[in-house]
């Protein structure tokens, strides 16, 4: 049997051991990475389903709980949880997993986290890798829930089929800031923790702003995903969006693929390396940054 078509048997199955083997190997550049990527087969749409939204906003849980109506319904849900690998010692905070722990012996669930791994946006090309060998895993559903912090809410667009910014009450201070940038990303809003005071206000106020803006409404769901309350609205719209051509394809391609290509022009540079470098040449009388740039 050849390497590239070993590889790609390597989630023949889709048992959850393949697929866990097969998300490190490309995770990691282990050998056989490559051909296991250009050896994927998709045999189902497998919709992405991008959850983003600020921090707090309570995205763990909203996850959790649409995993346990998506799979009430007969489907199999991969999650990749993205989360933030810290700039100064490269480490990832993998905390938030405790909120799925009920799944996590599920027969119909798969979770895995991913670090960030330096990128400022939060989604790596990495993220693309591994939600395309979940994609080819045989699930109904690939969820995504980004780190929520500098321009992954804006990424998360090249990347899922359907986005959901999840907000909370207290954001209607930031209202401008949702207007100038999330707006143009999100299929759908969710206001969670819908018990606080100002809900309802808020609420009102985003619809308002979504109908001066667009001429197809965007959805604004309210939830209170500690107790699964609005969630069943949330599902039937994910169910709904099956039948929904998607008209973002080539952009969705291209993002995906400007990514992959940055990977690959970028791939020999070491960011530790580069700290170390840089260490030494602050040494230096006169440093300057851009005369140190010219050798990489």
């Amino acid at each position: 049997m050849s390497q590239a078509a070993n590889q790609s048997s390597i989630l023949s199955g889709a048992d959850f051991k393949s697929v866990a083997r097969a998300l490190t190997i490309v995770e990691n550049d282990l050998a056989g990475a490559n051909d296991l990527l250009k050896n994927l087969k998709f045999a189902k749409p497998a919709p992405i389903i991008g959850i983003t939204g600020p921090p707090g906003a309570g995205k763990s849980t909203l996850v959790n709980s649409l995993i346990t109506q998506l799979v009430s319904k007969g489907n199999k849900v991969a999650v990749l949880a993205i989360d933030p690998t810290s700039p100064f010692n490269f480490g990832s905070l993998l905390g938030d997993r405790i909120r799925m722990s009920n799944h996590f012996n599920s027969p119909d669930v798969f979770i895995r986290s991913l670090a960030t791994r330096g990128s400022l946006g939060g989604l790596s090309a990495k993220t693309i890798e591994m939600t395309d060998v979940l994609r080819a895993a045989g699930f109904d559903y690939v969820l995504i829930e980004t780190v929520g912090v500098g321009q992954s809410e804006i990424e998360i667009a090249g990347l899922a089929d359907l986005t959901f910014v999840v907000l909370v009450p207290e954001s209607g201070d930031e209202i401008q800031n949702i207007k100038s940038g999330l707006m143009e990303i999100a299929n759908a809003f969710v206001i969670n923790k819908a018990d606080r005071d100002d809900a309802d206000l808020f609420a009102n106020n985003l619809q308002k702003i979504i109908h001066q803006k667009e001429d197809i409404q965007t959805p604004v769901f309210k939830t209170i995903a500690t107790t699964n309350e609005g969630i069943d609205e949330i599902t039937r719209f994910i169910l709904s969006a099956n039948n929904i051509q998607n008209t973002r394809k080539e952009f969705l391609l291209a993002e995906k693929a400007y990514k992959l290509i940055g990977q690959k022009r970028m791939a020999g540079i070491d960011k530790k390396k580069l700290r170390q470098d840089i260490a030494e040449a602050l040494l230096n009388e006169g440093f300057n940054l851009y005369n140190f740039l010219e050798r990489y």
